[in-house]
């Protein structure tokens, strides 16, 4: 059987980082970084737990994208550019075959955005992954939660609402069929890190989120930080081919309290509208706009025709929901 030591040799050492922003990574008590110059650095960590995070027996491949995919979604929302990430994983046994295809799936993921693994730890345990992100931004450019303004735009990339679809056909009675469930079931399992979309709105947005507890809650979290308010259009919200053949009463629910996109939630003064687009355009990444920033503290959401809906922000919160 591999040994902790083997295990880390084997399937998580990598060549040394090309740009010398790591001067050292894997192999020693600590990592090295170095910064560009005029650059801070950017730093997140997210937990995932069997049963909690996922499914006990989740596809390895898909696992260790996703593991990746939800930390270098927060530096696409600080505007950060990925530099290199930790890894600590807490394993039940050591199966070669899971070890393969979990670091297939997160290196691979890795080299997209040529984040570099730098170090971590191992250990026996039910099985848990921890992943700490490096990022760097310059100091003027960084896209923080507290920077939204009262006349804002309020944007969000990709769609929304096909992750919580999928999550729904495993866990109630809602069905769809198979096509359409392998397509929402994507957006859960292998979510897309809008990374250059975070690097393209620098100068650009004010404020940033990354979507991962859902739409209300995440953006009612730029709005407490901001001390503004907003009005969102419940029905501009772009939802998923999957989500769009439901009903709209659940179109609209999953997509303001859905969770699991990873996409960007971000205002911008109007006057950059097209430097929205431009940064959308240059990042290959779909943007619309779902609302306007303002200066009174609450959080409106209305249909089409301005009429106000009753949907409260209920997003995921991990020591509320079971």
């Amino acid at each position: 059987m591999l040994s902790e030591f083997d295990l880390i040799a084997r399937y998580f050492t990598r060549q040394p980082d090309p740009t010398g922003r790591v001067r050292l990574g894997v192999g020693d008590d600590c990592a090295l970084i170095s910064p560009a110059a005029g650059q801070q650095l950017a730093v997140s960590t997210d937990l995932l737990v069997e049963g909690r995070h996922f499914f006990a027996g989740a596809d390895a491949a898909m696992l260790g994208h996703k593991s990746l995919a939800v930390n270098l979604s927060d530096l696409a929302a600080m505007g950060a550019r990925p530099v290199g990430f930790t890894l600590a994983l807490a394993l039940p046994e050591v199966n070669e075959n899971w070890l393969a295809a979990f670091s297939r799936g997160l290196l691979a993921l890795a080299d997209q955005h040529s984040a570099e693994l730098i170090g971590g730890d191992t250990t026996r345990g039910p099985l848990a992954i921890c992943i700490t992100v490096f990022g760097e931004v310059p100091y003027a450019l960084a896209l923080r939660r507290d920077a939204a303004c009262p006349g804002d735009d309020i944007w969000v990339s990709g769609t929304l609402g096909d992750a919580r679809l999928a999550l729904a056909v495993l866990h109630t009675t809602l069905s769809v069929d198979q096509q359409s469930f392998e397509a929402a079931a994507r957006h859960l399992h292998q979510p897309t890190p809008r990374v250059a979309l975070g690097l393209a709105l620098r100068g650009v947005a004010h404020a940033a989120i990354d979507v991962s507890d859902g739409l209300l809650g995440d953006l009612g979290h730029v709005l407490k930080r901001s001390g503004v308010g907003a009005h969102i259009d419940a029905d501009a919200l772009p939802v998923g081919t999957a989500l769009a053949q439901q009903t709209q009463s659940l179109q609209r629910h999953f997509a303001l309290n859905g969770g699991d996109d990873y996409e960007l939630c971000f205002t911008a003064p109007v006057l950059n509208r097209q430097a929205v687009l431009a940064a959308a355009a240059a990042s290959d990444t779909r943007v619309t706009c779902i609302g306007k920033i303002t200066a009174d503290t609450a959080l409106l959401v209305t249909d089409q025709y301005g009429q106000p809906l009753a949907i409260a922000a209920d997003s995921f919160d991990h020591f509320k929901n079971p």
